[in-house]
């Protein structure tokens, strides 16, 4: 008797973290069905993808296998790396690599993207008093990127962890580069390493798959 394919649907939202899902989706070489919407003119999803991804929240990405219905990226990246990564090639089971491309899931949301969302968000409301906000924000992106070059330089630079991509990069680069697209990075600053480690993972097959298959953009 054949194994059961999996019958995945992405639920995949422009200019949002549901390029993490397709990525990583791509590197795994597993089939999706997937169900593509653009954002409305205020920037927020339109009713038609939160009517159809079948959660309360309505926030993408949204991921279907089956009767499972799954929301927030990392929580989907841990899943399909579980049941779908049998090489752990995307999680390692070295000990210490394991660890580190936990740490990097973690800081996409918690480190990087939280410290650059609250500016965002006022922009939409009071553009001016973004300004006033935003020298005072930057510190801690500032902070963040500074960190993150340094663990680039001390590794190969090609990658967060190892020598080709993990869970770590698939998760990381989207808030990077959402970074650098809302202009929260100080412009007076230059972040080398992590310039040459985004040319490096965008270039990669999988990557390019997702962006074609997609249509991603910011």
């Amino acid at each position: 008797m054949g194994l059961k394919m999996p019958d995945i649907t992405l639920y995949f939202l422009q200019a949002s973290r549901s390029i993490r899902i397709a990525w990583l989706l791509e590197e795994l070489g597993l089939d999706y069905k997937l169900k593509s919407y653009d954002r409305e003119d205020t920037g927020l999803a339109p009713v038609g993808f939160k009517q159809s991804c079948g959660t309360r929240l309505g926030k993408a990405p949204v991921l279907k296998d089956g009767k499972l219905t799954l929301q927030e990226s990392g929580a989907i990246t841990e899943y399909l790396c579980e049941y779908y990564d049998k090489s752990h090639r995307l999680l390692p089971t070295d000990e210490a690599q394991r660890i580190k491309v936990r740490e990097w899931m973690h800081a996409a949301e918690g480190a990087f993207m939280i410290h650059c969302l609250p500016t965002v968000y006022v922009r939409r409301i009071d553009a001016s008093a973004a300004e006033k906000l935003a020298p005072d924000l930057a510190g801690n992106v500032a902070k963040d990127l500074d960190w993150l070059e340094a663990e680039l330089r001390k590794g190969n630079g090609r990658y967060l962890v190892g020598d080709h991509v993990t869970a770590a990069d698939t998760m990381v680069a989207f808030s990077i580069q959402f970074i650098f697209w809302v202009r929260l990075a100080p412009e007076d600053r230059k972040w080398e390493g992590i310039e040459a480690w985004l040319r490096n993972v965008e270039a990669g097959e999988a990557y390019q798959r997702a962006v074609a298959k997609t249509g991603h953009h910011l």
